[in-house]
C-alpha cells in the first residue's frame, strides 16, 4: 500500500533530492528554461511554483523563506525582480513542460521546462496582436474610412450608373 506517499522520490534520499531540486530551480530562474527528464521536470514544477508565488510579495520574510529553499542570491534577486514583474497578473501556472522525445544515450524521456511568460514565440500572438487585427467571416463588410478618403474614392471611380 502507498498511503500518504505523494512525493516523487526520484530514487534519491531527501537531502540529495532537495539539493537536486534547488539546483534545477536556480537554473530555471536564471536561464528561464532548462532541458531535463520528464520525471525531474514534473517534480521541479511542484517545487518551484510555490516559490514563484511567494516572490509576488517582495518582503524580507518572503525573501528569507525562498532563500531557505534556493540558497542562491543571484537566483533570488532575479526571481524577485525580473520574474515577479512578468508574472504579477498571472494567478498560477507559471511553468510549461514540453516533451522532447528520448535521449540517445539511455533512452530517457526528455522534457523542456520553461517559465511561461518568458517565451517569445507563444507570447507574441496573445495580447496586442489579436486586438490590432480582428478577423471576421463577414464577406460583404466594408471598412470604415476617413471622410477625405471616402470623397476621393467616389470622385475617381465611376459607379455603375455613370457607365450606363
Amino acid at each position: 500500500m502507498r498511503h500518504g506517499d505523494k512525493i516523487k522520490n526520484l530514487s534519491r534520499t531527501k537531502s540529495h533530492r532537495d539539493a537536486l531540486l534547488s539546483n534545477l530551480a536556480c537554473h530555471l530562474i536564471t536561464h528561464k528554461k532548462i532541458v531535463t527528464t520528464v520525471a525531474k521536470a514534473k517534480a521541479l514544477r511542484v517545487y518551484v511554483e510555490p516559490l514563484i508565488t511567494k516572490s509576488k510579495t517582495n518582503t524580507t520574510h518572503q525573501r528569507r523563506v525562498v532563500f531557505s529553499y534556493l540558497k542562491d542570491k543571484t537566483a533570488i534577486s532575479e526571481l524577485f525582480s525580473t520574474v515577479a514583474e512578468k508574472i504579477a497578473g498571472r494567478p498560477g501556472g507559471y511553468t510549461r513542460i514540453i516533451k522532447l522525445g528520448t535521449r540517445p544515450g539511455d533512452n530517457a524521456e526528455q522534457a523542456l521546462i520553461e517559465l511561461v511568460d518568458f517565451n517569445e514565440i507563444y507570447g507574441k500572438g496573445k495580447g496586442e496582436d489579436k486586438t490590432a487585427v480582428k478577423k471576421t467571416r463577414r464577406a460583404g463588410r466594408v471598412k470604415k474610412t476617413a471622410p477625405a478618403k471616402a470623397a476621393e474614392t467616389e470622385t475617381t471611380e465611376p459607379t455603375v450608373e455613370e457607365k450606363e
